[in-house]
């Protein structure tokens, strides 16, 4: 084999092995973004699951805060800042539509991660709809105005 065709093998098992991982590193991350959605699906039809989850990230996030508290890497004064903080968060994220999330994440699978036109993909772009129609039934349930431009 003469030298350049050795080359030229290398460069094309080299572009050969480049796409592989790309196409690996999509398809992983529409499977994640699909998997999200799901998450905030379910959430949407079980909300004591995401009560629970919220609870422990909290009570996880105060621990952690009084543990920099008792070794001196915090005041007293930035600890009751980062309290009230995490209580604020907290809030808010209990108050945000679990379904709008789910939408979003459907989307970014659909609109960031194909082509390829994988499973997790065809799975979002399928759930997507119907995501969208169940967050406009919150909306208007809330009395909360709206047009369809602005939750696309």
């Amino acid at each position: 084999m003469k030298k350049w065709q050795k080359i030229a093998l290398a460069v094309a098992g080299t572009i050969a092995v480049m796409y592989a991982m790309v196409y690996v590193d999509v398809v992983t991350r529409a499977k994640e973004a699909y998997m999200e959605g799901e998450k905030y699906w379910s959430w949407t039809d079980h909300p004591e699951q995401r009560v629970q989850f919220l609870e422990s990230q909290l009570t996880s996030d105060k621990a952690d805060l009084q543990a920099k508290l008792s070794k001196g890497k915090l005041s007293k004064d930035e600890f009751d800042r980062e309290m009230e903080l995490l209580r604020f968060d907290h809030e808010q994220q209990m108050k945000e539509s679990t379904i709008k999330y789910a939408y979003i994440w459907y989307q970014t699978a659909v609109d960031l991660f194909s082509p390829p036109n994988s499973k997790w993909v065809q799975l979002a772009r399928q759930k997507m709809p119907l995501a969208k129609e169940r967050w406009k039934a919150e909306l208007r349930a809330k009395n909360i105005p709206f047009e369809d431009y602005m939750i696309d």
